[in-house]
């Protein structure tokens, strides 16, 4: 049998002291589920909207580069297309919300320089080059908050069961052993104050 279940003075106490720090508890893991629960509805409608924004930008963007296919030769796009530098400025960093730690993806958008002379292409290849930059930065962006987004709902999962689990399990329980200590010591004393008037009734009658 648990010590701490003993109908004692003391037992009662740290009942009462497990009960309070149980409902805190469930209070702030409330509070902290309603807080990631805002930030991902956030991150959802900015997902959304960059989500719309790369859909818009790809469809300028090929049309562009269909022109540019067209006004200056597929084959000769083609090789503009290998000078390209490979990527390589992206850092990624991270920030907390509320324990969940979320990607800051930076990205250095100095590198994107022409790699071909204006004289030999036509405006519809800078437009193309444009548009398919913005493309990269938005998809930069999009991945960003996708992945903040999932973590924070695996966080939300977590903060959720263990709120449960405070709420259906831990303060029933310290509710259920406060009640019964507190019964039973109730009980005590009314036995212990019959008991007294029990043994001053004897002593009068003597």
């Amino acid at each position: 049998m648990d010590p701490n279940t003993f109908p004692t003075k003391g037992n009662l106490i740290l009942a009462k002291n497990s009960l309070a720090l149980s409902r805190q508890g469930y209070e702030l893991m409330d509070k902290k589920r309603n807080i990631l629960i805002r930030e991902m509805m956030d991150l959802i409608d900015q997902a959304r909207d960059i989500q719309t924004q790369i859909d818009q930008t790809f469809r300028k963007a090929y049309a562009a580069l269909q022109k540019a296919n067209m006004e200056i030769g597929i084959a000769f796009v083609e090789q503009i297309a290998y000078t390209v530098p490979v990527e390589n400025s992206i850092r990624i960093k991270t920030r907390s919300v509320m324990g969940t730690e979320i990607p800051l993806v930076e990205y250095d958008k100095s590198g994107n320089k022409p790699t071909y002379a204006y004289y030999s292409t036509k405006i519809s290849l800078d437009e193309a080059k444009a548009a398919f930059e913005k493309v990269k930065e938005l998809s930069v962006q999009l991945s960003m908050v996708e992945n903040a987004a999932i973590r924070l709902a695996a966080n939300i999962k977590k903060t959720q069961k263990r709120a449960n689990a405070l709420k259906n399990i831990t303060i029933p329980r310290y509710e259920t052993l406060t009640r019964d200590i507190q019964n039973a010591l109730e009980e005590k004393e009314r036995e212990e104050f019959t008991r007294l008037k029990v043994i001053k009734r004897m002593k009068q009658n003597r």
